[in-house]
């Protein structure tokens, strides 16, 4: 059943859920952030539009700086920012930053610990048409391995602005990880927010599923269908994957003993790979890590791309009955 105190969007298993753009979020969030804080500074590489960064740029025109088609400099010129007292956020694709430009990011942002907060948006397969090229599939991989870095997924528009606030106001190296897709929104004004704090938004017993990002709402999906077949599943969003809340997740896998993680993401690395590491030390239990396996994108619509690739609700749930028959042997 549902958390009743994490204040889900009421229409969640409607039909007519509104979809909106995490972008959105992300740009409110940080106009907000601006208002608060004069020492907040958004730098582009040619993708103002792509960003959502328009309204901050007419806003506060002092405080934007197009870099142009050069990721390498948008994070270098960020970290200078940053250790002169100001709090960049550096704004590209995520397939560009952290893609194309990953070892400024490690010795100018990460090894010098300053709090710059790299955006990288159109991430995941359901950047959809673009295809494999632009499909970051890596990035959460890239980051989180990275000392010093906090790594964030939020699961829709409304938790995008509340990430943004929230990273604005932290003092370390961070990365907001944004789709380009319009996904449902899930959660609302009174919707708990912390970074580093998982979320049980439906409680079960029997089996866990961990989600990311806009999985998490296929995750719901699976949870109530599963819950007509007597079959209790909790579902937890991991917004923060790094660093990760241990507490949570070693609770779930103590009392469920079964755990599915599912992301829009390569599984090697991303979110499966760091419950697994946790899990393995700690409180090993029968895993079943959902993602894309080993494999590039392609071109596609959105819906097409997680059907395909094995991302859907019906997978989900084929994997929960897989995991308990394993359980119960």
């Amino acid at each position: 059943m549902l958390n009743p105190n994490v204040f889900l969007n009421p229409k969640l298993f409607d039909g007519n859920i509104e979809k909106v753009s995490l972008r959105e979020g992300f740009s409110k969030g940080i106009i907000q952030a601006g208002e608060e804080d004069k020492r907040i500074i958004a730098l582009c590489a040619d993708l103002t539009k792509s960003l959502n960064l328009e309204a901050f740029k007419e806003k506060f025109p002092e405080r934007f700086i197009e870099v142009g088609v050069a990721e390498q400099n948008l994070v270098t010129l960020a970290s200078g920012l940053a250790a002169m007292g100001k709090i960049p956020f550096a704004c590209s694709l995520a397939i560009f930053s952290p893609g194309r430009n990953w070892e400024q990011i490690r010795t100018t942002i990460c090894l010098n610990n300053q709090p710059v907060k790299i955006v990288g948006s159109h991430a995941g397969l359901t950047t959809g048409p673009d295809g494999a090229t632009h499909q970051a599939l890596e990035d959460i991989a890239l980051m989180r391995v990275l000392p010093n870095m906090v790594v964030v997924s939020p699961v829709d528009v409304v938790q995008a602005c509340n990430a943004t606030l929230a990273i604005a106001k932290l003092n370390k190296p961070c990365y907001l990880r944004l789709p380009r897709n319009e996904v449902p929104v899930i959660t609302g004004k009174m919707t708990p927010f912390k970074i580093g704090r998982a979320d049980v938004l439906w409680e079960g017993g029997d089996i866990t599923i961990l989600a990311t990002g806009q999985m998490v709402y296929y995750a719901l999906q699976a949870a109530r269908i599963l819950d007509l077949d007597n079959i209790s599943a909790r579902v937890i969003n991991v917004h923060t994957i790094k660093p990760l809340d241990n507490k949570t997740i070693l609770s779930a896998a103590k009392e469920t003993k079964a755990i599915i993680t599912i992301e829009d993401h390569q599984v090697i690395g991303g979110l499966g790979s760091a419950v697994a590491e946790l899990i393995c030390q700690n409180c090993p239990v029968p895993m079943k890590n959902m993602g894309v396996q080993d494999r590039f994108g392609q071109s596609g619509e959105a819906d097409e791309l997680l059907e395909k690739y094995g991302l859907s609700v019906r997978e989900i749930m084929k994997a929960a009955f897989s995991l308990l028959k394993m359980k119960r042997n």
